[in-house]
């Protein structure tokens, strides 16, 4: 059996370990001995970007991509995308950024090398909260979802406040959405309590399998982006 192999390490400021390892094809990025993400089960990563990118009729000029992890997501988005549109991925750990840049660039064809990708070091919730009325499209895959938040600074974009910054940031009509490893009717509970609609769609790990599933929350002040459910 091939035994996992070390590529990379980093230490956050707060003393956090984050690791890069790899195992024949298989390639983890893993935070605090936990794995936070691999290239086995990116479908929902793929997914977020079309149906979000679907809801907005593919008209999305300016989006934002919180967390880069193994670049899926953005190199979904991109081969969406016009070509005048900006895709923005913040990225709190510099470490991640060049390793899609060496040894994890090929998995997701090298997405930070287009040139409609600008990369921003730095936490989420500070370049959201700076960010008032500036995305067509923001797309949260920060973490585990609410429910398993492995880094404790990202329990905050999941509750009222954080919901609150990311709606602020958004434009009219534009549509924001929080990638989740669970359902959680904790979380809905809090969308619920947000002037906005929302829905949640449920994403197979594997296609056409249904015993295990990622899930999406889509989240919009216009009530025609999404036409689902409106918060009472």
């Amino acid at each position: 059996m091939t035994l996992w192999e070390t590529l990379a390490r980093a230490r956050t400021a707060s003393g956090d370990d984050i690791m890069l390892r790899q195992r024949g094809d298989i390639y983890e990025i893993r935070y605090n001995g936990i794995e936070l993400m691999s290239n086995l089960n990116h479908q929902s990563e793929i997914q977020l970007a079309l149906r979000t990118m679907r809801r907005l009729d593919f008209r999305a000029k300016r989006v934002l991509i919180g967390g880069l992890g193994l670049g899926y997501s953005l190199r979904a988005l991109l081969d969406l995308a016009a070509p005048d549109t900006e895709v923005t991925v913040c990225e709190i750990i510099p470490e991640v950024v060049a390793w899609n840049h060496g040894s994890l660039a090929h998995l997701a064809q090298s997405p930070l090398d287009d040139p409609r990708s600008k990369v921003v070091i730095g936490d989420v919730r500070d370049h959201l909260a700076s960010s008032k009325g500036q995305y067509d499209l923001i797309l949260l895959d920060t973490d585990n979802g609410p429910d398993f938040v492995v880094r404790p600074e990202n329990v905050d974009l999941y509750q009222h406040h954080g919901i609150a910054i990311v709606a602020e940031a958004l434009t009219p009509g534009g549509l924001a959405a929080f990638w989740s490893a669970t359902a959680s009717s904790r979380f809905e509970r809090t969308l619920a309590k947000y002037p906005w609609c929302w829905t949640r769609e449920d994403i197979p790990l594997i296609p056409g399998r249904v015993d295990a599933m990622h899930h999406i929350y889509s989240c919009a002040v216009d009530a025609q982006v999404l036409g689902l459910r409106k918060a009472s």
